[in-house]
């Protein structure tokens, strides 16, 4: 690579054409199970129908336990801020961050907004 090349061009803004929301949640032992039943059932649905399907929905096998992390792909922030907008404000996923929120499986979230690298695009 020249030296005036860096990793960071191989991934100019006009390269990328997809923003990933990549969102690890942690439960407490024990609990891991539960939270994945009451999402399927009661969050899943919803975030489906709004933000279409994810690109993957994980579970921890090795590492820090009791996680599982889904990845969900926008064209771009605006994309991303306007199914957020929307699914904040409907009814049904108000219920489920209710109902989840009561059941108190989860402990920790993190996400992180990432973009595919110029060399290797994610299809669509």
């Amino acid at each position: 690579m020249p030296a005036s090349t860096s990793w960071n061009t191989l991934a100019e803004p006009k390269a990328i054409f997809m923003l990933i929301d990549l969102r690890t949640y942690t439960t407490r032992p024990g609990t891991l199970q539960k939270q994945l039943k009451l999402y399927a059932e009661r969050g899943f649905p919803v975030q489906r129908r709004l933000a279409g399907d994810p690109l993957a929905f994980l579970v921890t096998e090795t590492g820090p336990l009791n996680s599982y992390v889904h990845l969900w792909r926008y064209e771009d922030a605006a994309h991303r801020a306007q199914i957020r907008s929307t699914l904040q404000a409907d009814p049904d996923w108000i219920a489920y961050l209710a109902e989840s929120a009561e059941a108190g499986n989860l402990i920790a979230q993190e996400n992180r907004l990432m973009v595919p690298a110029a060399f290797a695009p994610l299809p669509r």
